[in-house]
């Protein structure tokens, strides 16, 4: 990550101290609706504890040191700690989520089934797909999935994942592909990852409420938070993709982090139902693969105690979201390429060894 290494570190950290913005030309603010300003305030500053200061040198050298690493982004009860970018990033520009859009999904859902348009998480699928169910050959333990298990992770379903995306995405009809897989376990038992059980979801959305996903979401969760989200790509039958390729800012990620730590809220607005972010966050079943939890379309963990919901996409795009320490912290990652095995337990570091402590001696030195 080329931040003028340490002479940018420390630039950076004296900014931020001093409540100076670490990035400059941001075209794209953040919405006061949002709570989150651009750096901390005066009053903030001058309460700087010399051990965050610290932590957040370390932290930032660390990120230095990862050369897939785009952004990193903190802010603290609304407030922007640390900022900073390389590789072309911007805070206005905008990036491939990858699968922490599964994280917006979740919202999505949370919002229909609020509005009435789905009944709930235990609705069975097979309410949006009579044409598929109605077929004799429909394995019928198919019948029992619900919106909940497509959410969780828990259809039972085969995987379209891993070394089944190529072959999902270039097949004619997306949403039939992802049906016609063979259940391998029991609607509601194990974590089977699959990106085909979230567009499940983009297609039951695009049902249910008469509109788009992309339409959406643009008028019941991104324009709320005061921005607009741009067209991404689409299935072969005009579905937009359910859990992968959206795009947004750094900037944006940290609202939509925001308003989890909200509990939905923004402002004097509900935009999200605080029970379901609540019950979003609640785990339901752990992966197999990292022990990560994993409950509504977020995953959870602890660290040094303190719960930890995170929005995560291939690569490394991460929101975090430590409800207790009011923190939220954002990074960006190169998004193309093949999987870094040490990328990603180095940004989960960052977080647990410098970002947590640091911010639980903000509100120490508060008190």
């Amino acid at each position: 990550m080329q931040i003028s290494r340490r002479a940018g570190l420390v630039a950076l950290l004296v900014l931020a101290a001093c409540g100076t913005p670490a990035s400059q030309g941001d075209a794209d603010p953040p919405a006061d609706a949002a709570k989150v300003a651009s750096a901390p305030s005066a009053q903030a500053a001058r309460r700087v504890n010399p051990a965050d200061t610290v932590l957040l040198s370390q932290a930032l050298q660390r990120a230095a040191e990862l050369p897939r690493l785009r952004g990193i982004l903190v802010s603290q009860d609304g407030q922007i700690v640390l900022e900073r970018y390389t590789g072309g990033a911007a805070a206005d520009r905008t990036t491939n989520i990858k699968s922490a859009s599964k994280s917006v999904l979740s919202a999505l859902v949370g919002i229909a089934i609020a509005e009435g348009h789905i009944r709930g998480i235990d609705q069975p699928i097979s309410d949006f797909f009579p044409a598929y169910f109605a077929r004799q050959d429909v394995d019928p333990r198919k019948r029992q999935i619900t919106v909940g298990n497509l959410l969780s992770m828990q259809s039972g379903l085969e995987s379209t994942s891993f070394n089944e995306y190529g072959a999902w995405v270039s097949s004619p009809n997306w949403v039939n592909a992802a049906l016609e897989q063979p259940v391998v376990d029991p609607p509601g038992g194990r974590m089977l990852y699959s990106t085909g059980s979230t567009h499940l979801l983009s297609a039951i959305l695009t049902r249910a409420t008469g509109r788009s996903t992309w339409q959406y979401a643009n008028e019941k969760l991104a324009e709320p938070l005061g921005f607009r989200i741009r067209p991404w790509q689409r299935d072969p039958q005009g579905i937009f993709f359910g859990g992968n390729d959206m795009y947004l800012t750094p900037r944006q990620m940290l609202r939509l982090g925001q308003l989890w730590l909200d509990e939905g809220r923004v402002g004097d607005r509900q935009v999200v139902p605080a029970a379901w972010v609540r019950e979003s966050v609640r785990q339901r079943t752990s992966s197999p693969w990292n022990g990560h939890g994993y409950g509504l379309g977020w995953w959870t963990r602890t660290s040094r105690s303190h719960a930890v919901h995170f929005a995560w996409g291939y690569g490394g795009q991460y929101v975090f979201v430590v409800p207790d320490l009011r923190m939220v912290a954002v990074f960006t990652s190169q998004s193309d390429g093949p999987r870094d095995v040490g990328h990603l337990p180095a940004i989960h570091r960052i977080v647990d060894e410098t970002l947590v402590p640091g911010a639980a001696a903000r509100l120490n030195s508060r008190e």
